[in-house]
């Protein structure tokens, strides 16, 4: 099968050598002249038989509302975009309308798997009509994982509700990581454990706590002890904010995700200014010590 993959960065590319490894046609456009395959988006739909699948790989946002905005005028009716970006759900409706109205399908994928997709395959969660999903399945087999298709594919409703089931993934897994790292640094913080990496690659296998994430964590421990040649300061990139709104837009309690999206923002403050207050009020109400900016205790009156 024929498809043009629009942004080539570091899931885009290895998307590319994926579906060429499986037999199909992929014709590339990245602003990047070392790694495009043409020179415009024009280009790429002149390359292209009808009727034509793009993929849109670009960061969420602007970017992708742009490109979605300029494949509308080089496209045709009867083309279908697909958008496997981490675009945000309410995205989709305006992107499906705008292409709708030019007779371009529109699909929104949700994508998981990294930098490992390459190799391991992406988990895949489609929004769309069942006609377009239909017409894309041989695009959408050759990125899932090996085995089963519902094991790493699903259709998950309308346009919008791949994005919206990523956007939950995402969030699911920003509370992951939050346990996995705090229970790294308990185990760091105890003296009785000597061998903390050993300790998280001992729990691998068999444990109800294994997964792909703590093989990760092993790895990157292994790789650095001690985390050492890094900061602990953490960005987001927008999903698990998306998923607390979404939380408080359904009243459904989410305390493990919103408080890991949390320790995120923490992670970005040097000396934390409610921190400094809540020193603060523990000197006045109970004469608390406290530490100077020097770093140095000034000792309290109170218990």
């Amino acid at each position: 099968m024929q498809i043009g993959l629009v942004g080539l960065g570091k899931m885009g590319f290895n998307m590319r050598e994926r579906l060429r490894a499986h037999g199909h046609e992929v014709v590339g456009y990245d602003p990047r002249p070392e790694v495009t395959d043409v020179a415009s988006l024009a280009e790429l739909a002149t390359r292209l038989e009808s009727p034509r699948v793009v993929w849109v790989m670009v960061p969420a946002g602007k970017i992708t509302q742009d490109t979605v905005t300029e494949l509308s005028s080089v496209l045709e009716t009867g083309d279908l975009v697909i958008d496997g970006g981490n675009s945000r759900y309410t995205d989709d409706k305006v992107h499906g309308e705008l292409l709708g109205s030019r007779g371009i399908g529109y699909l929104d994928c949700g994508v998981s798997g990294g930098v490992w997709g390459l190799e391991n395959g992406y988990g895949l969660m489609v929004g769309g009509s069942e006609a377009d999903v239909e017409r894309a399945l041989p695009i959408f087999d050759a990125l899932r994982p090996e085995g089963e298709r519902a094991d790493g594919f699903v259709h998950a409703g309308p346009v919008g509700a791949g994005h919206y089931a990523k956007m939950i993934h995402n969030g699911i897994e920003y509370g992951l990581m939050q346990a996995y790292a705090e229970g790294y640094e308990l185990l760091e913080a105890e003296d009785l454990v000597t061998d903390v990496h050993g300790v998280l690659r001992a729990w691998t296998k068999g444990t109800v706590v294994r997964s792909w994430l703590l093989e990760l964590l092993v790895k990157a421990l292994g790789e650095d002890p001690d985390f050492a040649e890094i900061s602990g300061y953490t960005e987001d990139s927008g999903e698990g904010r998306w998923t607390v709104l979404e939380a408080i837009d359904h009243a459904v309690p989410a305390p493990v995700i919103s408080a890991a999206l949390f320790a995120r923002f923490a992670s970005r403050q040097d000396d934390s200014p409610a921190m400094k207050a809540v020193s603060a009020l523990r000197n006045q109400f109970g004469g608390h010590a406290v530490k100077t900016a020097a770093g140095e205790a000034e000792a309290g009156s109170g218990t």
